[in-house]
């Protein structure tokens, strides 16, 4: 049994999430910044997530130990 519990990084909770393969997924950049002014076509792209590539996968991975 292991003696210290990690903490889960606050900030890495709230911007990636886990799939249940395993995948870790961010938002889209750049959504916030005067939404108002934007297409509707081009507020739509910014609905979908994007998978984190493998490198940045590791790191983010170590900030958030019990997300599977």
């Amino acid at each position: 049994m292991a003696k210290y519990k990690i903490k889960t990084h606050s900030g890495a909770k709230r911007r990636f999430y886990v799939t249940g393969r395993g995948k870790i997924m961010r938002r889209k950049c750049e959504i916030n910044n005067s939404r108002r002014k934007k297409r509707g076509g081009t507020l739509r792209l910014f609905s979908g997530k994007l998978t984190v590539s493998k490198d940045h996968a590791k790191r983010i991975r170590k900030l958030m130990p019990y997300h599977t």
